[in-house]
């Protein structure tokens, strides 16, 4: 049976994990068994956290359209039902950047929505 080498093969996984792991903090970044470790949960975080970013910005988007509704005399969800009720089609994040950018345009999104 033919002797089997894996230099090439071997070397090439383990730079890609260290090449994935440049910029870890002490060995994490340099030795190999470390820093597969780390690379595994770093790449777990980042597809968690993917998902994680969408439920965060809308989380955000949310608290600055109820914070601009108040100044409105309205809540949240009575300004987003009269919203829907007035077929008005703005989504949270076009409504948030409204209520910091143009509050005088979101007054008169509020005033659609109360009547």
């Amino acid at each position: 049976m033919a002797r089997v080498k894996r230099g090439n093969v071997a070397r090439k996984r383990r730079n890609k994990i260290l090449r994935l792991a440049r910029g870890f903090r002490g060995g994490n970044g340099t030795l190999f068994r470390t820093a597969n470790q780390r690379v595994m949960k770093a790449l777990c975080n980042a597809y968690r956290d993917r998902r994680r970013r969408k439920r965060d910005f809308r989380r955000l988007w949310i608290a600055r359209i109820n914070a601009a509704a108040r100044l409105n005399g309205l809540s949240y969800s009575r300004f987003m039902g009269g919203l829907k009720k007035a077929d008005v089609r703005i989504n949270r994040k076009m409504l948030a950047q409204l209520a910091v950018t143009d509050p005088k345009t979101f007054t008169n999104i509020a005033v659609n929505s109360k009547s």
